[in-house]
């Protein structure tokens, strides 16, 4: 049996997680593997209403621990549901967004203490984490701009530019820290350039599995 692989696509709002992650998705069948496709927060029926529960605006300000906790049911039922009993079966598994944008958005972006993203991490993951993660990179201003041209901003959308600058600068640094994992594409070339960068990183994962 193959040995399944965990590939994550992370990035702020805006760079084309959607459209390259279909990419992605195509690329993967198109060698023959089993692909599992998901998302995060979400992936089974009861992290997305946790998701529900995220992303919704509200009048009752959400505590930020509140957030994070949030973040990691959701993920402890998607891990144990879905990710991995597809990897144990020999699945790829595709995911859109994962540990790295919590410590981005509520590390980097609120300003939350890492060490105790840190705990959680280990405690609800053990010792998984992806094989490859693309990071689809763009500034703040340019990002936002094209998402808020698209639809109307959920409860995250809705932050201030300033707020997406250091989610950014958070998944920069974690790149940086981690060069092994990490491909960092600029989102900002045309479709088909950025596509033959992340195509350069999915080919660099299957020989390393050769």
């Amino acid at each position: 049996m193959s040995t399944g692989r965990f590939i994550t696509v992370e990035g702020i709002e805006g760079v084309g997680k959607t459209t390259n992650l279909e990419f992605i998705h195509r690329y993967l069948q198109g060698r023959g593997f089993e692909v599992v496709r998901t998302r995060e927060p979400g992936g089974t029926p009861l992290a997305e209403s946790i998701r529900e529960l995220l992303l919704a605006p509200r009048d009752e300000p959400v505590a930020e621990l509140t957030e994070l906790l949030l973040m990691f049911a959701a993920r402890a039922q998607h891990i144990e549901q879905c990710i991995r009993p597809a990897l144990e079966r020999g699945a790829w598994v595709l995911c859109d967004r994962f540990t790295d944008a919590t410590y981005a958005y509520q590390g980097g972006g609120r300003g939350l203490n890492q060490s105790h993203i840190a705990q959680l991490e280990s405690l609800v993951q053990g010792a998984l984490r992806p094989d490859l993660t693309i990071l689809l990179d763009l500034p703040a201003g340019q990002g936002m701009a094209r998402a808020r041209a698209r639809s109307r901003p959920d409860r995250f959308e809705a932050e201030a530019e300033a707020f997406f600058e250091r989610v950014r600068a958070c998944y920069l640094q974690r790149a940086a820290d981690e060069p092994q994992r990490f491909a960092v594409i600029d989102a900002a070339p045309p479709l088909e350039q950025v596509q033959q960068s992340i195509g350069s990183a999915l080919g660099r994962l299957e020989a390393s599995d050769a």
